[in-house]
């Protein structure tokens, strides 16, 4: 009974390997976020509020903002194109 168990559970991890290399034959997605930031041309002064920075961000046409550094800089993000 116990070899019966384990030779169960190791033919079940087999098979999870094998479906999360994707050696299965189906299809594999991963999706890797990725962010970009540059340095907002439109933003003045020290970097005080996030949410000030983001409005800025956003009339440059980017999704977000945020203060950074030591001179709380505003950075303005957005998602990555391949």
């Amino acid at each position: 009974m116990e070899a019966s168990r384990r030779l169960l559970s190791a033919a079940l991890l087999l098979v999870l390997l094998l479906a999360a290399t994707g050696e299965l034959g189906g299809p594999v997605m991963v999706a890797e976020a990725r962010t970009c930031e540059s340095r907002s041309h439109r933003f003045r002064g020290p970097c005080v509020r996030r949410s000030n920075c983001a409005n800025v961000c956003r009339t440059e046409g980017f999704s977000d903002g945020k203060c950074r550094g030591f001179r709380r800089r505003c950075f303005c993000t957005t998602h990555c194109h391949h």
